[in-house]
């Protein structure tokens, strides 16, 4: 379940006036209704500009993943808008990052769309590779017991949550909420993405032919990809049987139709 969405006007006076000390004065304070691990979002109207604003409680059970975004930013390319500020105070922990607007890209066939994300993720990989100095975890880590380590072991630093609602189209494409960062081989945000294609209406054979025009998945073993798929499908199956969740079947289904398709191809098609 996501945390309780809180708004500018609940947060105390002093945290609202520190905020401000970075921003100058707020003319406007708008929620955003997406973002599903922030118990804060809002857009901050100033008259300097909009800012992005995210954050919670700063001893609640997702204020890690707001340490974390923030760590990993200043090591980011210019595709993820920037951490401008950090007020953590009266029990609150707040972000301010330079303002992305934007519509998320649209991902079934025929798309105009696909040719920004399938660029952004090979940029995005030849970049974060070697994996800048910022403390993560390791994607072997993440999936200890899913999947032979050996084969998702890598120096590339990974988003891991390919989510539209994750990217944001305007002058060009972004990359948001680092939220859940982790360093693994180079291919799997292009892997998860994959799903995402399936999800809107792809066959797994289109959406491969999709990921095959980014570099590293066009590298990638196939056997591991195939293990990739396998573990993705058992993770997505327990987690839907502890916490049944209507949005989660969708790519459920998705993620077993890649599979079964990696297991009915030659890895020289690959």
């Amino acid at each position: 379940m996501p945390p309780h969405r809180h708004h500018w006007h609940d947060l105390p006076r002093a945290v609202r006036h520190e905020v401000e000390q970075h921003t100058g004065g707020i003319i406007r304070a708008e929620s955003l209704p997406d973002g599903a691990s922030c118990e804060l979002a809002l857009t901050l109207h100033t008259a300097t500009g909009p800012v992005f604003c995210k954050g919670g409680q700063s001893d609640g059970r997702t204020a890690w993943l707001y340490r974390k975004e923030a760590r990993a930013n200043r090591w980011l390319p210019d595709a993820v808008p920037r951490l401008r500020w950090t007020v953590e105070r009266d029990g609150w922990l707040l972000l301010g990052f330079e303002h992305a607007p934007g519509r998320h890209p649209r991902l079934e066939p025929g798309s105009p769309d696909l040719d920004a994300v399938a660029d952004l993720l090979a940029t995005l990989a030849r970049k974060l590779t070697p994996c800048p100095p910022v403390e993560v975890q390791p994607f072997t880590e993440r999936w200890r017991g899913l999947i032979a380590p050996e084969l998702v072991d890598g120096d590339t630093l990974l988003h891991t949550d390919m989510t539209p609602r994750n990217f944001l189209l305007g002058d060009r494409l972004r990359l948001v909420d680092w939220s859940a960062p982790c360093r693994g081989v180079a291919w799997i945000d292009t892997a998860f993405m994959l799903v995402r294609l399936v999800r809107a209406g792809h066959s797994p054979a289109e959406a491969e032919r999709w990921a095959a025009r980014i570099p590293a998945f066009a590298a990638a073993d196939h056997e591991a990809v195939t293990a990739f798929a396998d573990a993705l499908v058992r993770l997505w199956e327990r987690r839907q049987r502890r916490a049944p969740a209507p949005h989660r079947e969708p790519l459920l289904d998705a993620a077993r139709q890649w599979h079964t398709h990696r297991l009915n191809r030659q890895p020289s098609a690959t």
